[in-house]
């Protein structure tokens, strides 16, 4: 599974955990999904985010409540990792790099950082998720 599936799928897998759904959907974020025909709860928040909008903030807000470490999510692709509970170590954040086609210097964490958490964010609001305008931009 792609890193940004693995982000994807811990975030809206809260939003619907009290709701499972099946779907035969492809997964929207280029993963693999189950063959036509055969459901997949795995595949669930993808049919919430069909039938309607997950609120990005608000789970993200309440992973963090619920988290031990104060975790600046809203600005860092190191804190959203952690929060999700992902390995946030470069060679990660290289390979989403690699994976969301960023184009500038690797070497350059900190630039890179800040590309990666917005693609993220934007990729997070292109497959259902709602998203304030302020972490997308």
């Amino acid at each position: 599974m792609s890193i940004f599936g693995k982000i994807f799928d811990r975030i809206f897998s809260k939003a619907d955990a009290a709701n499972p759904v099946a779907t035969t959907d492809a997964t929207p974020y280029g993963g693999k999904g189950a063959p036509s025909g055969e459901p997949s709860t795995a595949l669930a928040p993808v049919a919430a985010a069909a039938t309607g909008s997950v609120d990005i903030e608000q789970v993200l807000n309440a992973m963090a409540a619920n988290n031990p470490q104060k975790l600046n999510w809203r600005t860092s692709i190191v804190d959203l990792m952690k929060l999700v509970g992902m390995e946030s170590s470069l060679q990660e954040r290289r390979e989403l790099a690699d994976e969301l086609g960023y184009t500038g210097d690797k070497a350059d964490t900190a630039a890179m950082n800040v590309w990666l958490h917005k693609q993220v964010m934007k990729k997070l609001q292109d497959n259902g998720g709602k998203v304030p305008p302020s972490l997308v931009d």
